[in-house]
């Protein structure tokens, strides 16, 4: 599995190909842009020039020589959420599975999944458990995929506390919820 360094380098080096210019081409336009909050450069990227989620994080990031995407997820499990990280990877691992266009995007608190929008999120909720939110528009839930209140960020809720609950059924209703992105 590629580490999140290989991850980050590996969306700089496709991202003249996928967006049509380079890293330092869009670190010119955010910097022209003269807006100072990372929220605001991704807003300006995604919507004035068509740049997907990942991306636009990036040169986010970049631009305002804030924390780079990496340091977000170490954050996330440091201290006593460290024991987690191992679950954070085995589902990194399986998204990267299911195609080349997953992007990971990593935010202060948890880490978003997308395709064409997003289909997940991980959470490191407490220091022994994972959150997994997953869209899955139509699906009543079970015991184990708790349906989330209405207007929530993902339709459901699967809490993860040891690598062997990361199983074939847990990975079928993530690659369904891929497969609607």
């Amino acid at each position: 599995m590629a580490s999140p360094e290989e991850m980050a380098a590996s969306m700089i080096a496709n991202m003249p190909e996928k967006t049509g210019k380079s890293l330092d081409a869009w670190l010119s336009i955010a910097k022209d842009s003269k807006l100072e909050k990372h929220g605001q450069v991704v807003k300006l990227l995604k919507t004035e020039h068509g740049m997907t989620h990942g991306f636009a994080n990036l040169v986010a990031h970049h631009a305002l020589k804030s924390d780079q995407p990496v340091d977000l997820v170490s954050a996330q499990y440091a201290g006593g959420k460290a024991g987690l990280k191992p679950l954070h990877d085995a589902l990194i691992k399986i998204a990267l599975g299911f195609g080349k266009d997953v992007e990971i995007a990593p935010k202060k608190t948890c880490v978003s999944l997308r395709r064409n929008k997003q289909f997940a999120v991980i959470t490191p909720a407490t220091k022994t458990r994972i959150d997994l939110g997953i869209n899955l528009k139509g699906h009543q839930g079970t015991a184990r995929m708790v349906a989330e209140k209405p207007k929530s960020m993902c339709t459901h809720k699967i809490g993860l506390t040891a690598l062997d609950e990361i199983d074939g059924e847990l990975t079928d209703w993530l690659y369904a919820a891929y497969d609607m992105a």
